[in-house]
């Protein structure tokens, strides 16, 4: 493994119940070739503020996204994978594959 690509993931701890009452973004991920790939783009996207967690599947190049639709938007999701990508050795992009919204109910 090159050491330059090694990647230190992000702790971010969230409780259940967040993530229970979170919207989530299902994203295509392109331009992920190895597990610091996937680390790398799971960084930028827990290091937004409103995003509560994210999981990386590399083998099926899709992120499921746990966030609060009041702080983040799709957008700002896929500049912040494309964004993980940054640094001249590699490229990320995203697109919104499907998205659900939690609803409170009264």
């Amino acid at each position: 493994m090159d050491q330059n690509c090694h990647v230190e993931p992000i702790q971010k701890t969230v409780l259940d119940s967040i993530l229970k009452s979170a919207d989530t973004t299902l994203l295509a991920v392109s331009g992920m070739g190895c597990p610091n790939c996937a680390a790398r783009v799971r960084n930028g996207l827990v290091s937004l503020e409103g995003v509560h967690h994210a999981e990386i599947h590399l083998d099926t190049g899709l992120a499921e996204v746990y966030f609060d639709s009041g702080k983040v938007t799709p957008e700002i999701l896929i500049n912040a994978v494309a964004d993980a990508g940054n640094d001249g050795r590699h490229h990320y992009e995203a697109v919104v594959v499907a998205r659900s919204f939690h609803i409170e109910s009264a």
